[in-house]
């Protein structure tokens, strides 16, 4: 059966369609022997390199949920030696779906499933990131309803959002969308400055009591319920652009996962389940 060329390579755990199309422009990527062209489809028949490297299309699929730790950076370019991959140090190659900036910390999934970044990401698509933040001055009724109401940042409007305040420097907000540093930005321009931001949830997947720096298996469970929620979500590069428009209906993820033995590591967080197990970097 014949694949794109983009899906093949996602598939393969290698990186996102997005990154696979960046390098596919950027000829890095050949179909026995020659240059591939953006759009060409694939068979299992077909080698496949990328740079050089032959790329295998067996990976299963794995999906991981992190308490990324302040500093470390939501990459997979090995040149940054505080990268994500590195950090997690999992047997194969996974990436992260999303980010959250090098100061702030909290929930991040990572997955060598790239079927379904976009579907998670597309603000379109209505997926919900829930954030516990601190702010260096007291909140106020106003700050709150101007936080919800939407701010201007990035030449936008913000999407109206859903906030709580938990105490006097505490707020709780849920977003849809994913601007760059959108919290801190909407902070910035009511003259507040972000403390400390956590994020703690991202659709169904809660952080819980999950370590900073320790990372678990999504459950089965966890796993039944991300597929329903994305499966009429648009994974395309114009899903923001057609928001109002009816989604098709998209193939489901497959709740079957490995679990490929991981490297020895010296330390897992207590917990009276062993499933599912969360670990630490090395």
């Amino acid at each position: 059966m014949e694949v794109r060329l983009n899906k093949f390579i996602s598939d393969s755990g290698f990186c996102s369609r997005r990154e696979a199309d960046r390098l596919i422009e950027s000829k890095k990527v050949t179909i026995n022997g020659k240059v591939a062209l953006m759009g060409e489809r694939v068979t299992s028949g077909d080698t496949i390199k990328v740079n050089g490297n032959i790329i295998e299309n067996s990976t299963e699929i794995v999906y991981i949920a992190l308490n990324k730790p302040v500093g470390i950076v939501s990459t997979t370019d090995p040149c940054e030696p505080n990268n994500i991959v590195d950090f997690v140090n999992y047997p194969t190659r996974i990436f992260n779906i999303g980010r959250l900036d090098k100061p702030s910390e909290g929930l991040i999934l990572l997955t060598n499933d790239g079927n379904i970044v976009n579907k998670i990401l597309r603000a379109a698509n209505n997926h919900e990131k829930e954030y516990e933040v601190v702010v260096n001055r007291p909140i106020t009724d106003s700050f709150i309803q101007k936080m919800g109401a939407g701010v201007p940042i990035l030449g936008t409007v913000t999407k109206r959002c859903k906030i709580t305040q938990e105490d006097r420097f505490k707020f709780r907000i849920i977003l849809t969308q994913g601007l760059n540093r959108q919290i801190r930005r909407m902070c910035e321009f009511l003259d507040y400055e972000v403390v400390s931001l956590k994020r703690v949830r991202i659709m169904n997947i809660k952080l819980n009591k999950l370590p900073s720096g320790h990372w678990r298996f999504l459950t089965s469970n966890e796993i039944d319920v991300l597929n329903e929620s994305i499966q009429d979500s648009d994974g395309s590069e114009v899903a923001s652009k057609n928001a109002g428009a009816k989604k098709p209906t998209t193939p489901s993820i497959s709740s079957k996962f490995n679990r490929p033995k991981p490297k020895p590591r010296p330390r897992t967080s207590s917990s009276s389940t062993r499933r599912p197990t969360s670990r630490k970097r090395h």
